[in-house]
């Protein structure tokens, strides 16, 4: 999987779709500067692992209230929440997390359709992917909203 369109334009990656035949892209945020690019991942459902502090410590955002998740997600983009390199960006996948809620206006139930569509973006065995879906349901229902 590989990283693109973090501090790099829309260009790397459609390099990295075209050449690499990537099937999902690492960051990904100046995808937002391409309709055409924005469609076309919205279309085929690849995924972005969007990581909302790494991309400010690194500098491809000026800050988290100018982050592009929600147009991201406004345009269908697929995402998943991630931490990137916690130790060296000083967050938690927990912390991602609760940017994106901030972000997205999103509640428990919206948090956790983020979590179950990162689950449908993972690389993973159908019955694993539905193992971990339940924990979040379960998770959510057993938890105060």
């Amino acid at each position: 999987m590989p990283h693109a369109g973090e501090s790099t334009g829309p260009e790397t990656i459609w390099d990295a779709l075209r050449e690499l035949g990537a099937e999902r892209i690492g960051h990904g945020i100046s995808a937002v500067l391409d309709p055409a690019l924005l469609a076309h991942l919205a279309e085929r459902r690849i995924p972005l692992e969007v990581c909302p502090t790494s991309n400010v410590r690194t500098r491809g955002v000026a800050s988290l209230d100018e982050h592009p998740l929600p147009q991201l997600v406004a345009a269908g983009v697929p995402v998943s929440i991630n931490s990137d390199d916690p130790p060296m960006f000083g967050t938690t996948l927990n912390d991602e997390y609760v940017v994106a809620a901030r972000l997205l206006k999103l509640g428990p139930d919206g948090v956790a359709a983020l979590a179950r569509d990162a689950v449908d973006a993972a690389f993973l065995a159908p019955a694993e992917a539905a193992r971990i879906s339940a924990e979040i349901d379960a998770y959510l229902a057993t938890s105060a909203h």
